[in-house]
């Protein structure tokens, strides 16, 4: 086992509980992990609620995405592992079922372009409003290899993004620290809590 995998548990089960909080993690829906000092990947066990989580509902897997012991990780382990292989600064993955997400996307064909708001800011990279953010969608696939195969293709012929979301589903951010990556879904919450309210007024 890592040194670290205590405290990078540890965070996960705070995170957890602060997206439970913000009502986008209901029922056993999400699923969390991060990158440990040796390369291995702590990341939640499947069907456990995320806003209960305890450090023993995190489980280590190799890096190949293989469980070290009999539990069963996240069915949508791939798309982490995907991500992982894809960016290697990144540390930590965060996917809740966010409402937001889920409304928006079913109200657009296939990305979602934030503009101009102040709190873009809180995206590592971004210091000033007056850029603009892609959030890709993909359609959702119980396939998740296929998907992240979708997904893998679609960062190949484009320029970087630091989310996306999966139609009726809910999206994907990550960063080099679970503190970062955090962040980035709040922040993504509340942006398309106002895309989507914007979209239903001129619609």
């Amino acid at each position: 086992m890592s040194d670290n995998f205590h405290t990078v548990a540890t965070q996960l089960v705070e995170a957890g509980r602060a997206l439970h909080e913000l009502g986008m993690v209901p029922a056993t829906s999400g699923n969390f992990s991060a990158l440990l000092d040796n390369g291995h990947i702590a990341i939640t066990v499947s069907g456990r609620h995320k806003g209960k989580l305890t450090t023993d509902d995190i489980m280590i897997l190799n890096p190949d995405g293989s469980a070290m012991d009999q539990r069963k990780p996240s069915a949508e382990t791939g798309l982490h592992l995907q991500l992982y292989k894809r960016f290697p600064s990144v540390r930590a993955i965060l996917h809740p079922h966010s409402r937001a997400a889920t409304q928006t996307a079913a109200m657009t064909k296939d990305k979602i372009v934030l503009q101009n708001y102040e709190l873009l800011k809180a995206f590592g990279g971004i210091n000033t409003h007056k850029t603009k953010m892609l959030v890709p969608i993909f359609d959702n696939d119980q396939d998740i290899n296929r998907l992240a195969g979708v997904v893998e293709s679609y960062m190949q012929a484009n320029e970087p993004i630091q989310a996306y979301i999966i139609r009726g589903h809910g999206f994907y951010c990550w960063a080099e620290s679970v503190e970062a990556v955090l962040r980035h879904c709040e922040a993504l919450e509340f942006l398309l809590q106002c895309e989507f309210q914007t979209t239903g007024l001129t619609r």
